[in-house]
């Protein structure tokens, strides 16, 4: 098994249970696919686009629930992350973390690896 990370507004996630499915924030809309990152890329991701921003939650998914949608593609220095090409049914989420401000700031994504 191996699982993959969201970040997200922990209203984002709620709205997102409300209709049964996470059709992506703006900036995934707008690139045509659902960012997820690795356990040991979240942390980065939650530094570089998420600091400052408060209640804050990470959606834990399994990479087999998602199938062919799932495609790992280079992205920061080339690393490969993996990205959702369909909407991300929120019944996968196996589970809802988190992501409390750091005094940095930055959110602080605490994944048991």
């Amino acid at each position: 098994m191996s699982r993959i990370y969201k970040i997200l507004p922990r209203g984002a996630w709620q709205a997102a249970q409300s209709q049964g499915r996470f059709d992506g924030s703006a900036v995934d809309r707008q690139d045509g696919f659902i960012h997820f990152s690795t356990a040991a890329q979240a942390q980065e991701t939650a530094r570089r686009h998420f600091a400052g921003q408060e209640d804050l939650v990470v959606v834990v998914v399994e990479t087999q629930d998602l199938g062919s949608a799932l495609r790992w593609e280079p992205s920061r220095g080339g690393e490969l992350f993996p990205h959702l090409y369909a909407h991300l049914e929120t019944a996968l989420a196996r589970a809802v973390i988190e992501a409390p401000l750091g005094a940095d700031g930055v959110p602080h994504i605490k994944i048991d690896r």
